[in-house]
């Protein structure tokens, strides 16, 4: 049988976390959750892994202090030695105090700027990368819930956990790409709507400001 995707959409982080809970507790997998803004103890109920991301923060880190570092002594220490403020130029560790905080900002920098670049890599969102949220309300208020699940009656008791759990839409679609051609639709749909109106106040604009240069006329006569 072939693969079904259940969509649950919420309105509150709450009701989702709690519908999450419910559903692995049964023993079900939860695919995906999509969120305006990460909510506390949703990965943990998920059953997600810890992530690395911290571990590249470190190696990042470190691969900054030890660039720095090494720029420093070849400049300060051994390609031209400097005096500056009467610290010793003799050895790096003797002028240590003094590279302290460039040492610092550079360990910062490399840390942070990397760790945000691999996040972005890790989540597909580089330039030119495309879009793969099935629902936009999701990045305003709403919280959606993907399930794939083939079997009919495992589909309807996640239905059912769904709905207990205060799901405001239930969808079952083949497909990701089902449920974006149809929110694609529906907006397609809604702009059509709004052109008449947009089109009736441009004319309206017009018709003002066309009476405004015909009296501006007849008074220049």
């Amino acid at each position: 049988m072939a693969n079904k995707i259940i969509y649950g959409l919420f309105g509150d982080d709450d009701h989702v976390l709690e519908a999450t809970k419910k559903i692995v507790a049964k023993g079900y997998r939860v695919n995906e959750v999509y969120s305006p803004y990460p909510v506390h103890g949703l990965d943990t109920a998920m059953g997600l892994k810890y992530s690395r991301l911290a571990i590249t923060s470190f190696l990042f880190g470190t691969m900054g202090f030890a660039l720095i570092t090494l720029l420093m002594w070849f400049i300060m220490i051994s390609d031209w030695p400097m005096i500056i403020g009467g610290k010793p130029n003799f050895s790096y560790g003797q002028s240590l105090p003094a590279f302290i905080p460039v040492t610092f900002e550079a360990t910062v920098f490399c840390a942070a700027h990397l760790m945000v670049i691999t996040f972005l890599l890790r989540c597909g969102l580089f330039p030119g990368s495309s879009s793969r949220n099935p629902d936009p309300r999701t990045t305003d208020d709403k919280f959606l819930m993907e399930i794939i699940e083939s079997d009919s009656k495992k589909i309807a008791e996640i239905k059912s956990i769904l709905k207990k759990s205060q799901a405001e839409e239930i969808k079952v679609k083949n497909s990701e790409l089902e449920l974006v051609k149809e929110f694609d639709e529906k907006r397609r749909i809604k702009d059509q709507k709004i052109k008449p109106k947009i089109n009736k106040k441009k004319n309206l604009f017009e018709f003002f400001f066309d009476k405004i240069k015909k009296t501006k006329n007849k008074k220049n006569e």
